[in-house]
């Protein structure tokens, strides 16, 4: 038999109650060690969703310190060649609220930053933005609301950092996913090529 949660307090009465800690963890501004914890972050999550509630998560990576702090309250994200989807980036046209998530390899806790967004087409700051001489065309700015460091369980259950448990190899390569699920008629050939070496080279361009 299927048992559909549907409503705040029953969800409350299976999982229980967060200690006073927990509930009380919150901030609204940064912190001098948020400060050190972005400067120290190469990755994030950036989660939107639409005005008709469709959502997305999309991966966001540079050298350590590439979300550039502008004052106590505000962060801001540079865009970098990809895809050209803009899936997060349409949604926040529409909703503003974004939830990020942001990493350093080999720790298990990480910080959470939840706020409105808006996109910046240019700004003096873009100038500290600069990597490899490419000058993003666009800046996520974030507005924080809620700041807080996330526990360690969810790393530690999935084992996450620990090498014996990295498979790699479990799946074909990129190249071969891609022709058996998005692009049939391209030669893996020709798309081994297109992933190979050369691939890590045109991160800027």
């Amino acid at each position: 038999m299927t048992v559909e949660i549907t409503s705040a307090a029953e969800l409350r009465e299976l999982l229980g109650t967060p200690t006073p800690h927990v509930a009380a963890k919150e901030r609204d501004r940064l912190h001098e060690r948020d400060r050190q914890w972005l400067a120290a972050s190469p990755f994030c999550l950036v989660a939107t969703a639409a005005s008709d509630g469709t959502c997305d998560v999309s991966p966001k990576g540079d050298p350590p310190g590439f979300a550039l702090v502008l004052d106590e309250h505000t962060i801001a994200l540079p865009e970098r060649p990809g895809n050209r989807r803009a899936d997060g980036y349409r949604n926040i046209l529409t909703n503003p609220h974004v939830g990020l998530i942001f990493l350093i390899p080999g720790r298990t806790d990480t910080l959470r930053i939840n706020g409105r967004a808006r996109l910046l087409r240019d700004a003096p700051w873009f100038d500290d933005m600069v990597m490899q001489g490419h000058r993003p065309v666009l800046a996520l700015v974030v507005e924080i609301e809620q700041i807080f460091s996330h526990c360690a369980k969810a790393f530690l259950r999935a084992g996450l950092w620990e090498p014996e448990t990295w498979r790699p190899d479990a799946l074909p390569t990129r190249a071969r996913l891609r022709k058996d699920t998005e692009s049939p008629a391209e030669s893996l050939a020709d798309l081994e090529r297109h992933y190979g070496p050369e691939y890590a080279k045109k991160l800027y361009t």
